[in-house]
């Protein structure tokens, strides 16, 4: 009789089975109407996704929300004085915001490659403990080259932690449940610009302090609290469902199967929650299990894949006007004629509301299973919020339009990520895929961070623009996802009518991924 561990080891692949296991194991998850989920009936399935939820997500907002106040706060520091201290031009003071992204896009691929291979409880918080050290050694540089190699070592240092984190979260959750959790710790970003504007008017007031000025102080301060929490996430964070301590060995199998299995899995959850749902991807409505194990392969399918090169039109739509915002949203705020400290506090509303927003829609997006209406929806709404800010002069209708696409940008870019990776099947594809989106697209941050100049205050209508541009760009790349996965989808039901799947294998569909004719894609 085989062992509890047997019994319920659904992640085993086919070389450790007999041959007659295996065959039988695919001819039931081929034909069968319920392949395996009956095993776990009795398993409360919210009750799990809470236990998860609950030990996951904090720790990993807490992880994002001080990557994104540390690669933030030189937009506070240059108003507290930065710029004029270390006797720095506009231009210089663009640079050192500018190649932070060029390391940042380098370095994510090979990291995401490398999380699961060295385990994600070691891996973050050790790249964690790295940028915490550059980040207060920011805070002793005494001229312009301390700061640009300061921030092309933060690039490298911190290139790992959100892609890593977006990729993790899909060897926890299904596709169907992923942008609620994945708004749920990247809302610590728009958290992180509130505190980043409330820590700044705090740590200024030390200025002079052991003879350092007050912007310095924010960087060592926010630097020792990386570290300090990067030691702490060591024995805080799990590596994957298999080996997760906090949940029973069933709990554990049931959620390693429902990811191996995910358009069986979401499809019996929309039944439980009385939504009406259409052909899930797979043989007989179910998902072929996804191949797990590395091959250079699914690294290549990534590079090739359309879809993903497409997408990142749309994440530049949305992350540039993220990063001119996260960056410049206190400079933009004080030439309206607000002092230092005031702007400050006055970022605080835009990123407490924009945080909110993005789980509310997060919820509904995922409840729905769409993700296109509301990324183009927050588009358009980027759309009429700068517009706000180029067409006037009026600080109350500038502060309203930097408001409104702030609320729109935060919701839109969990969204991004969440279609692609839903849309990527295989472990490693989807790996290398999002790392890709990730890494190209920030480069969109390095365009953005050199379109607010000095020279163009207190209107900055070429930053303003050059905004409205890519979001442009990026509602014309949406639909062209849009209508591409439709066709696509409607091709794949008319050759599974005419039974074209039963020419391949469940191992070539498995090697195939998202190319298979039985995956549909999300939209």
């Amino acid at each position: 009789m085989d062992s509890p561990e047997r019994k319920y080891d659904t992640s085993r692949s086919k070389e450790d089975e007999s041959p007659s296991r295996a065959v039988q194991r695919d001819e039931q998850l081929e034909y069968a109407p319920g392949p395996g989920l009956e095993q776990f009936a009795h398993l409360d399935q919210k009750a799990i996704l809470r236990k998860m939820d609950m030990r996951l997500i904090p720790m990993l907002a807490i992880l994002y929300l001080l990557s994104f106040l540390d690669r933030g706060n030189i937009g506070n520091a240059k108003i507290e004085g930065l710029q004029e201290d270390l006797n720095m031009t506009p231009d210089q003071y663009n640079w050192c915001l500018t190649v932070f992204f060029f390391t940042y896009a380098a370095f994510e691929v090979p990291s995401n490659l490398l999380l699961k291979k060295l385990r994600p409880s070691r891996w973050l918080p050790t790249i964690m403990v790295a940028w915490g050290l550059v980040m207060a050694l920011m805070g002793i540089v005494r001229g312009y080259s301390g700061l640009l190699a300061a921030r092309i070592f933060l690039g490298v240092t911190e290139a790992g932690l959100f892609p890593g984190v977006a990729y993790y979260l899909t060897m926890w959750y299904t596709r169907g449940e992923l942008q609620l959790r994945q708004a749920m710790f990247f809302s610590a970003a728009s958290i992180a610009g509130a505190f980043s504007g409330l820590l700044a008017f705090a740590i200024a007031k030390m200025d002079g302090t052991a003879g350092l000025e007050g912007w310095r102080w924010i960087f060592i301060l926010e630097g020792i609290a990386t570290v300090v929490v990067a030691l702490g996430a060591y024995f805080l964070l799990y590596d994957f469902p298999e080996t997760a301590t906090f949940l029973t060995e069933e709990e554990r199998a049931f959620v390693v199967f429902r990811l191996k299995y995910q358009g069986l899995a979401d499809k019996k959850r929309k039944e439980n929650e009385g939504v009406e749902e259409g052909v899930v991807s797979g043989r007989q409505g179910h998902m072929v299990a996804e191949a797990d194990e590395f091959k250079w392969l699914y690294v290549r399918q990534a590079f090739l894949d359309w879809q993903i090169w497409v997408n990142i039109f749309v994440y530049w739509g949305i992350v540039c006007p993220l990063y001119g915002i996260s960056l410049f949203l206190p400079t933009i705020i004080r030439e309206l004629g607000y002092t230092a400290s005031t702007a400050q506090l006055m970022t605080v509303p835009i990123y407490i509301t924009a945080a909110i927003l993005a789980v509310i829609f997060a919820y509904i997006s995922d409840k729905v299973g769409k993700r296109s209406p509301f990324i183009i929806g927050f588009l358009f709404m980027m759309i009429v919020g700068f517009s706000m800010c180029i067409s006037s002069t009026n600080p109350k209708v500038v502060y309203a339009g930097v408001f409104l696409a702030a609320c729109a940008i935060y919701p839109a870019f969990p969204g991004v990520i969440s279609w692609l990776s839903n849309n990527l099947a295989g472990s490693y594809k989807r790996s290398a895929g999002m790392a890709i989106q990730i890494g190209v697209g920030n480069l969109g941050g390095a365009m953005s961070s050199n379109f607010y100049r000095a020279r163009d205050s207190p209107r900055y209508t070429l930053g303003h623009g050059l905004e409205l541009g890519f979001i442009s760009a990026g509602i014309v790349a949406a639909f062209i996802l849009l209508g591409s996965y439709a066709m696509i989808n409607k091709k794949r039901e008319r050759a599974m009518a005419d039974e074209t799947s039963r020419r391949y294998t469940n191992e070539e569909l498995s090697v195939k991924g998202d190319k298979a004719v039985t995956f549909r894609y999300m939209y």
